[in-house]
């Protein structure tokens, strides 16, 4: 079969699954693409949810990846509002709850997850808010207000940034973490703690060590009071942020290898050899770390996606290989992470002066000599010369790294071109 007569059918509109569709066109991929997804809105970036388009600083449009007129002119079929209910793998076709049934030569799974609900009563109370989708942060943006009480479950980055935004628009904020820190499954205790004194100099409570026991609500069932150990804390607001949970039911009940996601190798390719899957949902290997990881993260997606789309388009594809990067707008700090900073040996600390209030700095994780890690704080014009570092396990004398006087490229240069 030509490529012209083929038909690809991507399940999930989301970034990743969206970025899969443009990239298979910017390859000059020219059979069918259908785009299909349960949301009613165009392919979006969620990553401003908790933060600009929280605090009310962007707008629908300004999230979105590209807009309407552009997946017409790549003549990407969009179906908005359609959820998948059955993978035939045999007769590669997928049906809809809409009656729908759809013939695929490829299919890519960009599913992505759900959020963790909070397993007990008044967890889905109405002024209970999770946030994961444009719905969630319209809702959430609408109920934070001057003078309203929020409390907010789970130290993660989307609990901190709403906190952060919740703060901006004049509430009162309690952040409840479980753990005995902050970001106690992302980030090092160094890191964690500059967090938490951020929050702390802004009028956060953060109260750590603390698990939810109860919620309490009134007649109509809104939540009035959160039970956390021993203390009560009124609330108006209740937000939780306990993780995401990825969305591999489809894949598991189409027979698929699923643990932790839908498992899938360095080119983005499932246990069948016409399916793949990309973003949140994908668990995949990743040469660059050495393991397989299942990344919540927008520049994995995007990575992934291309992987993808150029598996699809029949080209020699380069494995998902770059070091993990994110990023997290909090307050005055913008920080940006690269790197995995597990069995780290050394933490090396790069401080420079203070810019208009806001602290400047970045911290170097290494292993046995090499960067394999980076965390930069309001530096982003030296954070990229840090993700080269970690990408290239770069060896440098800690006291170097270190000196704020000595520019991160000199550094790069004496390395090397890379090989």
């Amino acid at each position: 079969m030509s490529e012209a007569n083929s038909t690809t059918v991507i399940l999930g509109a989301g970034q990743a699954g969206g970025e899969t569709a443009l990239a298979l066109r910017q390859l000059g991929y020219t059979g069918r693409i259908v785009l299909a997804g349960n949301e009613t809105h165009l392919p979006y970036r969620r990553p401003p949810l908790s933060k600009a388009f929280l605090a009310g600083q962007a707008d629908e449009a300004s999230l979105l990846i590209r807009p309407a007129d552009a997946w017409e002119k790549a003549e990407i079929d969009v179906r908005l509002g359609v959820t998948a209910t059955a993978i035939d793998r045999t007769a590669r076709t997928v049906s809809f709850d809409d009656g729908q049934t759809l013939g695929y030569d490829h299919l890519v799974l960009a599913l992505g997850g759900r959020v963790r609900r909070l397993p007990m009563p008044g967890g889905d109370a109405p002024n209970v808010h999770y946030l994961r989708d444009i719905a969630d942060a319209q809702r959430l943006r609408e109920a934070l207000a001057q003078g309203k009480r929020v409390v907010v479950i789970g130290g993660g980055y989307i609990g901190l940034e709403v906190a952060a935004s919740a703060v901006k628009a004049g509430a009162s904020v309690t952040v409840l973490e479980a753990a005995p820190r902050l970001l106690a499954r992302v980030a090092e205790p160094e890191l964690a703690g500059f967090f938490a004194a951020l929050h702390r100099e802004n009028g956060v409570d953060v109260q750590v060590s603390v698990g939810v026991s109860a919620l309490e609500q009134d007649a109509d069932g809104h939540v009035t009071t959160v039970l956390a150990g021993e203390k009560r804390l009124p609330a108006d607001v209740v937000v939780v942020g306990i993780g995401l949970i990825p969305n591999t039911e489809l894949a598991q009940a189409a027979g698929l290898a699923v643990d932790n996601g839908i498992l899938v190798d360095e080119f983005a390719r499932t246990s069948d050899p016409a399916i793949l899957a990309v973003g949140d949902c994908a668990h995949h290997k990743h040469l660059a770390l050495g393991r397989r990881i299942r990344l919540e993260s927008v520049p994995s997606a995007s990575e992934m996606a291309k992987v993808a789309a150029s598996v699809v388009h029949g080209d020699a594809p380069k494995a998902v290989a770059t070091a993990p990067w994110f990023w997290s707008d909090q307050f005055n700090a913008k920080m940006q992470m690269v790197g995995m900073t597990e069995g780290h040996d050394t933490v090396v600390e790069r401080r420079l002066p203070d810019a208009q209030g806001a602290a400047v700095f970045m911290l170097f994780y290494l292993r046995e000599g090499a960067v394999v890690a980076a965390a930069s704080i309001n530096r982003a014009q030296e954070f990229m010369a840090a993700r080269e570092l970690v990408g290239r396990r770069a060896v440098v004398d800690p006291a170097r790294l270190a000196d704020a006087a000595t520019p991160l490229k000199t550094l790069l240069a004496e390395l090397g071109p890379a090989a």
